[in-house]
């Protein structure tokens, strides 16, 4: 098993509202030359938590992070213009912090971040850190 010293949480960067799967991710990326989707886990609209890339598979999803990170992608990260919002629904605010907490059961060292924290981009939307957003300050 490889060395998991992050989670990184990261938003398909798609409309609020609008229903994917990881399914749907693994195309987007096997179309921009991916071998299969880089993230572990995608978090549905209902909570639903599916499966992507084996854990024990470095991940495709943050340049210099992949060989020890688990990436986990909430759909959507978008309003109905194209800007970013912490568009996660209720069920998948929960099934994120419980996730995140089976991860870090199994990966004690493990630390969470935001995708934003490693690179120029907004992803994934919201302020992880934040205890306002459902997080200890300490994870």
């Amino acid at each position: 098993m490889r060395t998991i010293t992050e989670i990184i949480i990261h938003c398909s960067a798609t409309y609020e509202g609008q229903a994917f799967t990881a399914k749907d991710i693994d195309c987007w990326h096997r179309k921009r030359g991916y071998r299969m989707i880089g993230y572990h886990y995608v978090i549905l609209l209902d909570g639903t938590v599916e499966q992507g890339r084996p854990i024990e598979q470095s991940g495709a999803h943050c340049r210099g992070h992949n060989a020890r990170s688990i990436g986990i992608c909430y759909i959507g990260g978008l309003d109905q213009c194209g800007h970013a919002k912490d568009t996660r629904t209720e069920q998948q605010r929960q099934a994120l912090e419980l996730l995140i907490a089976n991860l870090q059961a199994r990966f004690p060292n493990a630390t969470v971040h935001g995708h934003r924290e490693f690179a120029n981009k907004e992803c994934p939307c919201f302020d992880v850190a934040s205890p306002s957003e459902g997080r200890r300050a300490t994870d």
